[in-house]
């Protein structure tokens, strides 16, 4: 069989099936992987938060890819909506099935398909974990946004959640203050590189799942438009708290309130990684 030479650099919106939705983020497939200083080059030419580089992990093989992410500024170890959009990428390239992408958090499976809306990929996190946020931490996460404990949800605990990084989770009472939401951004950039967090999850209960907005000062922009790694920990949030009743499934929505609509299917089994599936758009 003859050897087609691969070398393609896509652009697709992550968790949407509209390009004027998503999050954004380049796919590069070739026969191996470019140099540091080309992928470099090549994500800060790209412009988007990330870029994902892919390339057979061995000759002939098309079911498993060495995987690196890179931001216009360095390489990052793994970034979830650029997964979601490498996934469909390869769907549409070498047919829906199952990928593994060797990243340098380790190997991350991916499972493609397709429904009405077109492709789809579904990742699986690592396990995740919880961990109490009161007190002062939580007063001075509150503060940059210039609120008080009286925006939360009292039946709701503030907690910050892990599925692979860090993310507090702040459950408001009140669609209107979501909407509204602004904050102090070199002091929330301050407390997070400090408590080493990387999105804040500020949500609203809905009829199937949550409103979401992200702010994402440490990664040098105002807000997320999709967070796949935030979604996940949520995931493992509502478990551990004991609001799903596992295997669940709840629907994200994000970005709304900046104009690129995002929808974010997060399933919940009873243990393990939380799985989050999404669709991508061309841009």
């Amino acid at each position: 069989m003859q050897h087609h030479r691969m070398d393609s650099l896509q652009r697709l919106a992550a968790f949407t099936s509209d390009p004027a939705g998503g999050n954004p983020a380049g796919v590069h497939i070739a026969d191996a992987l470019p140099d540091a200083a080309t992928m470099l080059a090549i994500a800060a030419d790209v412009g988007y938060s990330e870029t994902a580089f892919l390339a057979p992990a061995s000759t002939g093989r098309t079911d498993r890819w060495v995987t690196r992410y890179w931001s216009p500024l360095a390489e990052v170890d793994f970034c979830d909506h650029a997964t979601i959009a490498s996934g469909v990428a390869l769907a549409r390239t070498h047919g829906e099935g199952t990928y593994v992408l060797d990243t340098n958090v380790g190997p991350v499976v991916v499972e493609t398909s397709s429904d009405d809306d077109g492709p789809t990929a579904t990742l699986e996190s690592v396990d995740p974990r919880t961990a109490a946020l009161d007190g002062p931490r939580l007063d001075a996460l509150l503060a940059t946004f210039g609120w008080s404990n009286d925006v939360l949800a009292t039946s709701w605990t503030p907690a910050v959640a892990f599925a692979g990084v860090w993310h507090p989770v702040l459950v408001l009472a009140d669609r209107a203050v979501l909407a509204g939401m602004t904050y102090d951004f070199e002091a929330l950039q301050r407390l997070m590189t400090v408590e080493g967090w990387t999105t804040i999850q500020v949500v609203v209960p809905t009829d199937d799942g949550f409103d979401a907005r992200d702010p994402f000062p440490v990664g040098g922009v105002v807000e997320d438009p999709a967070t796949g790694a935030a979604a996940a920990a949520l995931g493992g949030y509502l478990r551990a708290h004991g609001r799903v009743d596992p295997p669940a499934t709840v629907t994200i929505r994000q970005g709304e309130d900046m104009g690129r609509p995002s929808t974010l299917v997060v399933d919940i089994p009873p243990s393990g990684g939380i799985r989050v599936r999404g669709h991508a758009a061309d841009l």
